[in-house]
């Protein structure tokens, strides 16, 4: 059967996402959730989705909110108030600041904190934002270390994951983003290709003050609810008789 796969990203980054990750799940076709576990609301997130039928990953963060290890130990991460520096500093940067011992005890604890709050190992295992080499690199030691099903930064490209092949589609971040555009495509690529799974990274969310304030990621966050909701996308999915699959259930 034809196979399409919806990921909704960062849960915890605050109380506005929480919700609007909440209501894809719920009352949507989203049933992978990527969890930021060292945000101030990301309990109350998990809380929300605690009887719901989702994979969830670890979405690991350095460029958001405080860390889970103590600053003082991780210098190259973090900024003169202990938080971690934000994305557009590894943009924007010459070279490759990040230590790899330093942020391989970040993920470790972040890794540590996951199994605390969730109870079980992530169903996939990646990052947020920044393609720092060595962030890359730290994510594939603690991955190997722990056995962990890592989903690499992948660009356009397709990607290994367990015995299976995935596309990714991550366009929420271009001019003009249509989200049920993006969707058709992942729809023609199924009909396609069935030993391709595409995937759609969605940041579904409401927006409130924090995500103002913090996120260049905006206004595409409400679009993505409205369409993992809709019943225009359930209609196609049918009409192409198109399985939604969870990470866990991919081998």
């Amino acid at each position: 059967m034809k196979k399409i796969l919806v990921r909704g990203d960062d849960l915890g980054y605050s109380r506005a996402v929480n919700y609007g990750i909440y209501d894809t799940v719920h009352d949507g076709i989203n049933n992978n959730v990527g969890v930021m576990v060292n945000m101030p609301s990301t309990e109350q997130g998990l809380e929300l989705l605690k009887n719901e039928d989702v994979s969830l990953g670890m979405h690991t963060d350095i460029s958001n909110g405080r860390p889970v290890s103590d600053p003082k130990d991780i210098p190259s991460l973090v900024d003169d108030n202990g938080c971690f520096k934000r994305s557009k500093i590894y943009r924007h940067a010459s070279k490759d600041f990040v230590v790899l011992d330093q942020v391989v005890q970040e993920i470790e604890a972040q890794y540590q904190k996951f199994l605390d709050l969730v109870g079980e190992k992530p169903s996939y295992f990646e990052g947020h934002a920044v393609q720092s080499a060595n962030f890359v690199k730290g994510l594939e030691i603690v991955a190997k270390r722990h056995n962990l099903a890592y989903l690499p930064f992948s660009g356009n490209d397709v990607i290994p994951f367990k015995h299976s092949k995935l596309m990714p589609f991550c366009e929420s971040m271009l001019p003009n983003y249509q989200p049920m555009e993006t969707f058709k495509k992942m729809i023609k690529i199924a009909d396609k290709d069935s030993d391709v799974i595409p995937f759609m990274i969605c940041h579904p969310g409401y927006l409130d003050e924090y995500i103002l304030n913090t996120s260049s990621l905006t206004f595409p966050r409400p679009k993505e609810v409205e369409l993992l909701c809709s019943q225009e996308v359930r209609d196609l999915i049918a009409e192409h008789g198109i399985e939604l699959v969870k990470y866990c259930e991919i081998e």
